[in-house]
């Protein structure tokens, strides 16, 4: 019985068109991370004097200190667009391939 359902699951062409989306937005959402996370620490190790400097005269905060809270705040937001499109995209598609795979 089991094999029969994940038979039909993986017949379904839905399911390859999730795997596919998932997939690729996935890979798209890393690159994204990676590139703000690889980034500040490029900006880290070659550029250490512009982000030592003072954002305004008199203030004792530098340049990396926002930076460094952007990185933050980026992943946040990040992770919340890859977390709604699951709960609603993936998710009510994945719901149509069990009930498909169970119907027949």
């Amino acid at each position: 019985m089991i094999d029969d359902v994940a038979a039909r699951v993986e017949a379904n062409p839905k399911y390859h068109r999730l795997v596919k989306t998932r997939s690729v937005f996935s890979i798209m959402m890393t690159l994204c991370v990676m590139a703000v996370y690889y980034g500040y620490i490029l900006l880290i190790a070659f550029n250490k004097e512009w982000l030592g400097t003072k954002l305004a005269s008199g203030m004792t905060t530098s340049v990396g200190i926002p930076l460094g809270l952007g990185v933050i705040v980026t992943t946040i937001i990040l992770t919340n667009i890859y977390v709604r499109r699951a709960n609603t995209v993936f998710d009510s598609l994945n719901t149509e391939i069990i009930k498909e795979a169970h119907q027949k």
